[in-house]
């Protein structure tokens, strides 16, 4: 860039874009905060998009957060949700695909899951991670922890709301190995700072592995000042996890939340590490990925190896080695996203006042 250029630091609220950096000396800059699309590397951001890309802004929603995407393919409808605020919201949102133009409608499980925080789809069944806790919400008591939603049936069933009589925070993202069925979580402490629980940490901030079959529950990283988002790569022995402890807060037994703030000095970062043989914990931990805006939020892998990550207002893909390649631009801050239709290269992303879609040539993964 020509000198002097200048680009704001985000205080959580304002979300200064690479787009929206000052070059006073070249004018053609300003092109970059009108595009859909932003490449950075010419061979492969092409292979990437296609020849002919597009990017739909489709609904428009409120400004709370919007979760957990996960598209059931028998049905092809995609399950979303949305958290706070205002906090004990309950029924889920859900796009039916099938309509032309899709429709947006709400949708309330039996019994309810509060706050669906992330989600993913495995053997019929969507699996999410309930963030929330509080003791009447809907009529029931409900607790941070994993639950699964039959959606031919409606009927959901909590697998996991405990760490050894300890609440979990949380509960943020999570994947299943296809290899073991184990289900990797996240336990961030957003749900205190979101007023989403009722009752302050009582864990320290960390990643477990779940074990359906045995009950078991095993910590596999607890190095993050808040781990957020996770998912494995296509040959199941990478695993890549976020740390947005960029946007993080106080907390104490004694006083009612106080909420979050950004620091953009903290951490916004993505880690990769390795699965060993047999496939139960981490190892060679690495930095992977800083975000060049936002803080990187949802995190999937795509069929290629690429890595595809939520961060402020737009959507990131990475090679395999974290080098950033084609950043989807939106006018919301986008927390999360998923791969729907046939051929799977078509994504909706989900977040704070906004649904829209892409379609393009980078394939997901196929969920089984």
């Amino acid at each position: 860039m020509p000198y002097h250029f200048f680009r704001n630091i985000s205080n959580g609220t304002f979300q200064p874009t690479f787009g929206s950096t000052s070059v006073p000396n070249d004018t053609s800059f300003a092109l970059v905060d009108q595009a859909n699309f932003l490449v950075f590397d010419q061979e492969r951001g092409r292979e990437i998009l296609g020849s002919n890309p597009t990017y739909d802004f489709v609904f428009k929603v409120s400004e709370a957060v919007h979760e957990a995407p996960v598209h059931v393919p028998s049905q092809n409808k995609l399950y979303l949700s949305q958290l706070a605020p205002p906090p004990g919201y309950l029924p889920q949102l859900v796009v039916d695909l099938k309509q032309d133009p899709p429709t947006l409608s709400e949708y309330l499980s039996d019994p309810p899951v509060y706050a669906p925080n992330g989600g993913t789809f495995h053997n019929g069944l969507i699996y999410w991670g309930a963030s929330g806790g509080n003791n009447s919400i809907g009529g029931t008591e409900q607790r941070p922890g994993i639950r699964t939603l039959d959606p031919s049936t409606n009927k959901t069933t909590t697998l996991l709301n405990n760490y050894f009589g300890y609440y979990f925070n949380n509960v943020d993202d999570l994947f299943v190995h296809p290899v073991t069925g184990d289900i990797w979580f996240t336990d961030p402490t957003y749900s205190w700072f979101n007023k989403l629980t009722d009752t302050p940490p009582q864990l320290e901030t960390a990643t477990y592995r779940f074990t359906p079959h045995t009950g078991s529950v095993q910590l596999v990283e607890d190095t993050l000042v808040q781990p957020n988002g996770i998912a494995v790569a296509p040959n199941n022995r990478t695993v890549y996890i976020s740390d947005t402890g960029a946007e993080s807060g106080s907390i104490s037994p004694f006083l009612p939340s106080l909420g979050s703030s950004f620091n953009a000095t903290g951490k916004r970062t993505m880690y990769a590490y390795d699965l060993d043989p047999s496939f139960t914990y981490l190892t060679n931990k690495r930095a992977f990925y800083l975000a060049q805006g936002g803080i990187p939020d949802g995190l999937k892998v795509a069929r290629n190896g690429y890595v595809v990550t939520g961060a402020g207002k737009g959507v990131d893909v990475l090679s395999p080695t974290g080098e950033l390649l084609v950043r989807v631009q939106t006018n919301y801050t986008v927390q999360n996203f998923a791969w729907v239709g046939d051929g799977l290269t078509e994504m909706w992303l989900v977040g704070q006042g906004g649904i829209s879609r892409v379609r393009w040539e980078l394939e997901g993964q196929e969920l089984i």
